[in-house]
């Protein structure tokens, strides 16, 4: 499962480590989270990162393609929360993230029925409980609009990544590389349905190396070669596949791709990433605290964009928890640590399928031991930048309680500091007020009412009591301030 090489030891907080981290330091690890997005193999951008960057020394690009070309291969899937959720409604409240990683493994432009892997993806996905007949209706529906849920999807997935791209103060080259990943040497992809040299260099590298590295991964690099010839001249540009037959034929190609570790372990995707840090440009260049403010903005964003029942939620949460660390008078580099957690708190919850977010109904079993892995999650993604080992602490703690009875790690007082026990609040007061698929917001007396009875036993209680002295101030987006 996508979880098994983020895992980590239930151990205390980690002092900061001295100094900024690096553009290429940050956005490697959150590429993690956006792995968990698309149900990839942890570490699919960064693979993609190496194989990509090969073929563009191979193809002659200059030092400043290079570099646009290296942002562009980590960030391309930035966008993909953004349709999580209609992924989710075409198929009839199935897994969207099994559905995204099964279909990169199909050829939907070819005019022919589809393959017998594709209708055992979609059965096995498409309204979950149902019956026989509803499942065959609602895929023959699928197969007649295919090419227009297509579109929007990607649609979707490319505006709203070559947003966040430019949020962050990347190069347009970057950008635009992003928003292009799609398109189709034949002039067949999205979302311009761009044709040949049309489409950006870079997005043309991007796509070989993508479809490199998913089918090396889940069938054999032959095959993904195979398939990659197979495609040449349709999806592909056929320089870029030549490149690639002769690096693969040089035994250039995969290094440090398929490791002999175990494909999912944690030592496999450190080896990868310590490789894919090797070719960041600009390696000395330490990032100033408005420009890390900046991505963690962008990557709650992310988060926010995978259900419209969280949009705002990760920004909202920030806000009370940045009120309270007020109220409470934190120093104002703990405020700033607090004001991280509370953006990122919820990275973990990109591997939750929008089956799980979204349903109207109690989770059962299954569905809440998915749930409750997320904050895990979102501690072992963080804690990839040493210099965030102690956010990732507090960030990854949002839903540990003060008697032991949270999770995931069941932490007790003694183990939370200040601001995992703001974050705990924050959270709570957030959740409470926003719109679930299963209620309506409460008014903002109401939730306050709700936590009063977990004040002082499971939430700390100078901490509550500081949100109650500033909720009519804060989260002024939020659905119980409408009522």
């Amino acid at each position: 499962m996508a979880g098994t090489a983020l895992q980590i030891e239930a151990v205390g907080p980690s002092p900061a480590s001295a100094g900024a981290p690096t553009l290429a330091e940050i956005i490697s690890a959150l590429s993690f989270a956006l792995d968990l997005t698309e149900g990839a193999v942890p570490g699919h951008a960064l693979r993609c990162c190496l194989l990509g960057m090969r073929l563009g020394r191979e193809l002659g690009f200059s030092d400043a393609e290079l570099g646009d070309l290296y942002h562009a291969l980590l960030m391309k899937d930035v966008g993909c929360s953004s349709n999580a959720a209609r992924m989710c409604q075409i198929i009839g409240g199935g897994d969207d993230r099994a559905v995204k990683s099964g279909v990169k493994l199909e050829d939907w432009t070819k005019p022919h029925k589809p393959s017998v892997a594709a209708l055992r993806l979609l059965w096995s996905n498409v309204l979950p409980g149902r019956g026989t007949a509803g499942k065959i209706g609602l895929i023959l529906r699928i197969a007649l609009t295919q090419h227009k849920n297509n579109e929007e999807m990607i649609q979707l997935r490319c505006d709203r990544g070559a947003s966040i791209v430019r949020k962050i103060g990347m190069s347009e080259q970057t950008a635009q590389a992003v928003r292009s990943l799609d398109e189709h040497w034949d002039g067949g992809g999205y979302p311009e349905r761009a044709k040949g040299k049309t489409i950006s260099p870079l997005a043309r590298v991007m796509a070989v190396a993508q479809h490199l590295d998913v089918f090396a991964l889940e069938r054999s690099p032959e095959q993904a070669m195979r398939v990659l010839r197979e495609r040449s001249g349709r999806w592909f540009d056929p320089a870029i596949v030549k490149a690639a037959e002769s690096l693969h034929r040089r035994g250039a190609l995969w290094m440090q791709c398929l490791s002999g570790v175990e494909r999912n372990s944690a030592q496999s995707a450190q080896f990868t990433r310590a490789a894919v840090l090797d070719l960041s440009p600009g390696q000395a260049a330490r990032m100033r605290a408005s420009e890390i403010d900046l991505i963690c903005e962008a990557f709650a964003e992310v988060v926010d964009a995978k259900s419209h029942f969280t949009f705002r939620h990760s920004v909202g949460v920030t806000d009370a928890a940045s009120a309270i660390g007020k109220a409470l008078g934190l120093k104002a580099e703990r405020q700033q640590l607090l004001h991280r957690a509370a953006l990122l708190h919820d990275l973990g919850k990109l591997r939750v399928p929008n089956s799980i977010l979204d349903k109207p109904g109690k989770l059962d079993a299954d569905e809440w031991a998915v749930m409750k892995e997320h904050p895990g999650l979102t501690r072992a993604i963080l804690d990839r930048v040493k210099q965030f080992r102690e956010l990732a602490y507090v960030a990854g703690a949002h839903h540990e309680k003060l008697d032991g009875s949270g999770y995931p790690n069941n932490l007790h007082a003694e183990a939370l500091p200040l601001e995992a026990r703001i974050l705990a609040v924050a959270d709570m007061y957030g959740a409470l007020i926003e719109d679930r698929p299963y209620r309506n917001g409460f008014c903002a007396e109401q939730a306050l009412g709700i936590m009063q009875r977990d004040a002082g036993g499971k939430l700390d209680g100078d901490c509550f009591a500081a949100l109650s002295s500033v909720a009519r101030t804060i989260l002024p987006g939020a659905h119980s301030l409408r009522r």
